[in-house]
């Protein structure tokens, strides 16, 4: 089913890092999203007025939710689609993470109200009709839901969207509280038994629950969350291919919304190397790369002299002795300036966060450390703080 819904309505399906194939797999979950949800809710209604069951209700309204979470969701793709203008040169690739923390939002106030009904059944039970046609619309429902897990997943995994598998989420946490609905409507049919206010209760804190671990993700991003390990890798596997290359850092990385991925970073190159023709490698490896991994890369370069032998042999001394501080430290842009009473070393030390040093407490190890080399060396060094992947 999921298959035919693709071919007939995402031309050219499989291009997914064409915006137009990701707006129609964007519009085809949401419009599959509104309807199976006001389905849903529909005869979720009906059964729960029928039966007076606060929590079949309540499991309908929040199927009322989801319905209004996918029209959020369908207009999310609608304006991350747009092209980068004047006042957002980026694009608006982010909206879609706005449009999944909304959906969240709405989850949560949901499930809120939903709580408040059930807490009232509690205080004041009231009995409950339940019959096999209320036991078969849950079960009915419980399959539609499952089937939607399943076709949200396959869209969401398909683009990498975010938004979408959060709304594949939310289906399988419908298809956990129908099935909960279900036992207590059985129990009330065979049993006699009436848990109807908890139930409703736990469904309820369940949604507020999936609702939030929903926002808590769609904010990681919008926020600015590390980049992926395996892109940071395949970044630095791409650069360091290339013959001229000796080393590279700063690597930043930032996300405008998927599709919408920019990298810079510095490149280490040999001081004497013909700058034309490096400059010519590095055009060159920007559009490769960055057209591999889908980023739009840029690269600066950075001339380092590698034929001072004594330089090299301080150089790789200092770098022991920082790793001897912490195996995750690690220097870069190395330089000596020799004075009449000093000589300065100025270089950068890439610190990973959450070391749990400061950069003056570094600056004093590292320091003392290098004094065992020569009391006349001084540090001149500028702390980056990096994504270690």
């Amino acid at each position: 089913m999921t298959n035919l819904l693709i071919r007939l309505f995402v031309k050219n399906s499989g291009e997914t890092s064409d915006p137009a194939v990701r707006t129609a797999y964007g519009n085809l979950s949401g419009f599959t999203g509104i309807i199976c949800n006001l389905l849903l809710f529909i005869i979720k209604l009906l059964a729960g007025l029928l039966s007076g069951s606060i929590s079949i209700i309540a499991d309908a309204f929040n199927n009322l939710s989801d319905m209004g979470s996918s029209v959020v969701t369908l207009l999310g793709f609608k304006i991350a689609a747009k092209p980068a203008d004047k006042e957002h040169p980026f694009g608006h690739g982010r909206m879609e993470y706005m449009s999944g923390f909304l959906v969240a939002v709405v989850i949560i106030i949901v499930g809120f109200e939903l709580l408040h009904s059930a807490v009232d059944k509690i205080i004041q039970p009231a009995a409950i009709v339940a019959s096999a046609l209320t036991v078969s619309i849950l079960i009915v429902s419980i399959l539609i839901k499952l089937w939607m897990y399943l076709f949200f997943r396959k869209i969401g995994n398909t683009i990498r969207s975010s938004a979408v598998r959060t709304t594949a989420r939310d289906s399988l946490n419908d298809v956990i509280a129908t099935s909960t609905v279900l036992i207590t409507s059985l129990l009330a049919l065979v049993f006699d038994i009436n848990i109807d206010g908890y139930v409703g209760s736990a469904v309820a804190v369940f949604i507020m629950y999936g609702g939030y671990s929903a926002a808590k993700e769609m904010l990681s991003p919008l926020l600015g969350e590390a980049p992926d390990p395996q892109l940071v890798t395949d970044i630095r596997d791409g650069v360091m291919a290339y013959d001229g290359f000796v080393g590279m850092h700063d690597l930043v990385i930032h996300n405008y919304g998927p599709g919408r991925m920019y990298a810079s970073l510095h490149v280490e190159v040999r001081a004497d190397c013909d700058v034309v023709e490096m400059h010519e490698i590095i055009d060159h490896c920007e559009h490769e790369v960055g057209t591999r991994l889908g980023v739009e890369l840029v690269l600066h370069m950075d001339p380092i002299v590698t034929d001072d032998q004594h330089l090299n042999e301080v150089k790789a001394q200092v770098a022991e002795l920082v790793k001897g501080i912490n195996s995750q430290l690690s220097i870069h842009d190395f330089r000596m300036v020799s004075g009449v009473n000093r000589t300065n070393l100025i270089f950068d030390v890439a610190v990973p966060y959450g070391i749990g040093r400061t950069d003056n407490q570094l600056r004093g190890d590292i320091q003392q450390a290098v004094w065992t080399l020569d009391k006349h060396y001084f540090c001149v060094i500028n702390f980056d703080n990096v994504f270690v992947g």
